[in-house]
């Protein structure tokens, strides 16, 4: 099972640990994308810190981001799991999964980044702020950036098993699953059963509660089928709409009753 999960806006600081490694994170085919976008960014907010905030989309409370972005070669890195907070990774908790638990989300979760393209969250990274709907004066939108690098890497991390995909929009734009990779991808909506309504919040908690709950049980679902009554049995209400044909993902809407 692969698990693509988006970043947190809100980080954790990068700590005293030692410096990025670009060369030792995982999946080496998005090097080369990765230098790109890291060298250009740390240039920007190098230089004029109004041009940096106005490309960055930061308000005058954010400057710091800024200042900080510019020293990420030589900042501490941490695990991305615990550089990435915010509702998501508060409700998965990755901290307090027991060991085995920990080794399943090390092998399965996949972030993805407008920074890093995507990082599993025992790769060591600095805190950063670079959203994938940031345009680049020289790479313009990251998004499009990480289309062709992505789609020569993603289909072999995600092997020949179920992937989940929890990932908002803009992050959803930078690799979308194709041929017979879609048909055994589902993506996953978070409703309000009584107004059948997405919310913001309780659809954060409630999908990193979801990876938890996959995490903790040790199911390991081949398929979305399987997902769907994996999370049945976890006690999920789940609304699954398959395929209408090949080439296509898998359609999942958890429904909740409260909103918390």
């Amino acid at each position: 099972m692969l698990v693509l999960l988006p970043p947190s806006e809100g980080k954790a600081s990068s700590g005293r640990g030692a410096p990025l490694k670009p060369e030792s994170l995982s999946l080496p085919g998005l090097t080369a994308a990765r230098e790109a976008v890291l060298t250009e960014l740390v240039e920007l907010c190098a230089g004029d810190e109004d041009k940096a905030r106005e490309v960055l989309g930061l308000s005058e409370g954010l400057r710091g981001e800024v200042a900080k972005n510019a020293e990420l070669r030589t900042a501490g890195a941490r695990p991305a799991g615990e550089i990435y907070t915010g509702v998501l990774y508060d409700s998965l908790g990755l901290a307090s999964l027991d060991t085995a638990a920990k080794r399943r989300a090390s092998r399965s979760l996949l972030v993805f980044s407008g920074l890093w393209g995507a990082v599993r969250v025992t790769d060591r990274i600095p805190s950063y702020r670079c959203s994938m709907g940031v345009k680049l004066p020289g790479l313009g939108a990251l998004g499009a950036h990480w289309r062709t690098p992505m789609a020569a890497v993603l289909p072999e991390v995600a092997g020949s098993g179920l992937v989940l995909d929890l990932r908002s929009a803009a992050y959803a734009a930078a690799w979308k699953p194709k041929g017979e990779v879609a048909g055994r991808t589902a993506s996953v909506r978070v409703l309000h059963a009584p107004t059948r309504k997405v919310v913001s919040h309780f659809n954060k908690a409630t999908k990193g509660r979801i990876v938890r709950s996959l995490l903790t049980s040790g199911a390991e679902p081949k398929g979305p089928a399987e997902l769907v009554e994996a999370l049945r049995d976890l006690g999920y209400v789940v609304e699954a709409q398959a395929p209408a044909k090949s080439g296509q993902s898998w359609s999942l809407d958890v429904l909740v009753d409260e909103i918390h």
